[in-house]
């Protein structure tokens, strides 16, 4: 089904251009998914160096919510980026993925930090990984119930 919560930015992110339409095969989430979950579990082969577990555990919830737009016919653009990721998933489906954009804006400061020893924990990085795993089911428990946009 098409969700009429966040169409009004759904429809504005596309006629900026950070949003675009796909069809076909782009359009099915599902591969999206399958490969979330295969970073996930390289994620958790290397626990032992927490910030690159933290940064593929973001890279594998970036996976499985890319799922969710590819299953209704969108992709963010370079324009768009992982942000408007975030931003549709939080205008259609409200707090279902709030989690997302934590890890998006914690991995930030991973990649570009603003004072040296801002390192991941262990601790930091299970809990990424735990986040992720909800994130990745949630979203395959979506797909079915999604249409085109």
């Amino acid at each position: 089904m098409r969700w009429s919560r966040g169409e009004a930015l759904v429809e504005r992110l596309l006629a900026e251009g950070r949003l675009q339409k796909v069809t076909g095969s782009a359009a099915d989430g599902s591969d999206w998914v399958e490969r979330a979950q295969r970073t996930l579990r390289t994620a958790r082969g290397i626990a032992d160096d927490p910030d690159s577990a933290f940064i593929l555990s973001y890279d594998a919830a970036r996976h499985a919510c890319t799922a969710v737009l590819a299953h209704q016919g969108l992709r963010p653009t370079t324009a768009g980026g992982h942000y408007v990721v975030e931003e549709v998933l939080r205008a259609q489906f409200g707090d279902a993925f709030r989690d997302f954009g934590a890890l998006r804006r914690r991995r930030n400061e991973i990649e570009y930090p603003m004072r040296p020893g801002d390192d991941v924990e262990t601790v930091e990085a299970e809990a990424a990984i735990a986040t992720t795993e909800r994130l990745i089911n949630a979203a395959g428990k979506l797909l079915p119930n999604l249409s085109l946009f």
